[in-house]
């Protein structure tokens, strides 16, 4: 059995010949043109993944979010009712940012400039002299943005009436997520880095296992196994602009006995939790535009990549837990577990900027993706056809 093959593998959904086998243009990865359509075609109109909601586990906590795509902060909080909302974060007399702070518990935010004081609710619920301004308070209450929940992940949506209900954006997807322990993780690993790089090409790279025997000459060995050398994926989905793909186990490792001791403590855990037999624990789920997940419950991953600029990028990887670190043991599989993330990651980084330069350069019209890298040509299909949609509209308009 050669799974080097691309014949072994199987695909699901959308037939991968239409996305077409030829040269991709090289453009859509260093152009400022390009990037500002990006932004209104996509990420103004996308379900966005931006949080969990372990972050906000009581009434009266909140949390900032900085979206520079979208010259954006974004405030969600956890209202007295338990629901969770997400605004502006805005003060509606002079548009000063309200709230500095990036996480905490409140019942009301007041404004440094003129003390104008907003519920959790977003309702506005004093403001000095009001009696002088021409509107009601009832008309001041901050900006709200469209806020959903999936398998504890938290989305939200600029548009001012989005296209679809977050469910019907994941389709399928949304069930699958759900058996997840994402969905119960009650908190988190995390570290967030900034990139010289288009969000499309630093997320490539965590979509295609072609560059690990190159660039992960050690840390690559635990991937590849006698059958499968290159540790490529079993099989591809592809879902509307979503896309998956189920990862090779390799049943016989090439770890240290530190590893093994981390790891083993770390399936032990989430079998107690009862998420070592999961369904989906192989999968690898890419939700468009720009989060991707991985199902290990040992290893439970998740990276968001955060467009700043046509070539700067902020990606925050996680990883979700069940339970607090209430052990020795269970702690030290956790930050082995981190440590090992940031070790891999940082064998990626020099050369993801590397291929920003050569393509920020103009000297290539165009790159080439091979059938291990059909989840990349398919990321810049589905963006390239929000893009296209989006000018049609945009020129349909202006007739």
């Amino acid at each position: 059995m050669n799974l080097q093959s691309p014949q072994f593998l199987t695909i699901k959904g959308e037939d991968p010949a239409q996305l077409g086998t030829g040269p991709v243009p090289a453009g859509p990865y260093y152009r400022t043109d390009y990037f500002e359509l990006e932004r209104e075609a996509i990420f103004r109109r996308s379900w966005l993944q931006i949080g969990h909601v372990c972050e906000l586990p009581e009434p009266g906590s909140f949390i900032v979010r900085e979206l520079e795509v979208l010259g954006a902060s974004i405030l969600i909080t956890r209202g007295k009712d338990g629901a969770l909302r997400a605004f502006h974060n805005v003060c509606t007399h002079r548009g000063t940012q309200l709230v500095a702070e990036t996480e905490g518990k409140r019942s009301s935010f007041s404004c440094r400039y003129h003390a104008w004081t907003f519920g959790n609710d977003g309702a506005l619920r004093s403001a000095p002299d009001m009696e002088r301004f021409y509107v009601e308070p009832k008309d001041c209450g901050l900006p709200k943005i469209a806020i959903d929940v999936c398998a504890g992940l938290i989305f939200v949506n600029f548009a001012a009436a989005p296209a679809q209900s977050l469910r019907d954006y994941l389709g399928p997807l949304a069930a699958e997520l759900e058996t997840l322990p994402v969905a119960k993780a009650t908190t988190f690993s995390e570290y967030v880095y900034e990139i010289d790089a288009n969000w499309k090409l630093t997320y490539d790279n965590f979509q295609e296992n072609y560059h690990l025997r190159f660039i992960h000459p050690r840390s690559g060995k635990a991937a590849g196994g006698e059958d499968n050398p290159f540790g490529y994926p079993t099989r591809f989905g592809f879902h509307g602009p979503h896309r998956t793909q189920t990862i090779w186990s390799n049943p016989a490792p090439e770890i240290l006995p530190v590893q093994g001791f981390a790891f083993g403590k770390g399936f032990q855990f989430v079998t107690e939790a009862g998420f070592a037999q999961a369904p989906n624990n192989r999968e690898y789920f890419a939700l468009f535009p720009n989060f991707f997940l991985l199902g290990s419950p040992n290893q439970h991953f998740s990276h968001t990549v955060f467009p700043i600029s046509a070539t700067r990028t902020r990606g925050v990887i996680r990883l979700y837990w069940i339970g607090p670190d209430d052990s020795a043991s269970k702690r030290f599989a956790r930050e082995y577990a981190m440590a090992s993330a940031k070790d891999i990651h940082s064998e990626d980084r020099a050369v993801i900027e590397a291929g920003q330069r050569g393509l920020s350069s103009g000297a290539l019209q165009h790159i080439h993706f091979q059938s291990q890298e059909v989840l990349c040509r398919h990321l810049m299909h589905a963006v390239d056809q929000a893009v296209e949609a989006y000018k049609a509209e945009r020129a349909g308009a202006a007739q």
